[in-house]
């Protein structure tokens, strides 16, 4: 199953320098039943986004906890065989056992440098957008417009060497 791991560039890091990293939690997004089922439409890849776009949510929250965070959101594209459904916890997402490595990494997603004033805003209003604050969920939304980008694995240690 293709999950979705959010992360930041310390955990991009670690993971490049270790060949592997524990998604905080094993908490993981994919394009579950229960997400599927939450829409009236949509193709599979349309829905895989959705749960990527989730991750990237994730992120936020997870800069929010690093002191001098480069704020940009990361996800890690993964496969994993061994997943556990969470439902409980929101549509899409899931729970993973152990690390993963970098031959288990299909693609990473980054934000680029001209989302990093959206996002260091977004990271202050996370919390107040999910309670339904319409100034924070504008805010969120700013972050949110921009496209992350698409980086192979292998390409992952020249892209942070350039930040």
């Amino acid at each position: 199953m293709r999950v979705y791991l959010p992360a930041t560039v310390a955990i991009l890091r670690g993971l490049v320098e270790r060949g592997e990293f524990t998604p905080v939690g094993g908490t993981g997004f994919a394009l579950t039943p229960a997400l599927r089922e939450s829409y009236a439409t949509g193709d599979t890849e349309e829905l895989e986004y959705s749960a990527m776009l989730d991750a990237a949510r994730a992120s936020l929250r997870l800069l929010s906890d690093e002191e001098k965070a480069v704020p940009r959101r990361a996800v890690v594209s993964v496969d994993v065989e061994d997943v556990k459904l969470r439902p409980d916890l929101d549509f899409s997402v899931v729970k993973i056992a152990g690390p993963v490595t970098l031959k288990q990494i299909a693609a990473i997603h980054l934000d680029t440098s001209d989302a990093e004033d959206a996002v260091r805003e977004a990271v202050e209003v996370v919390d107040a957008a999910d309670l339904g604050d319409p100034d924070a969920e504008f805010a969120l939304g700013e972050a949110e417009d921009h496209e992350l980008a698409w980086y192979a694995a292998q390409e992952l240690p020249f892209v942070l060497e350039l930040m």
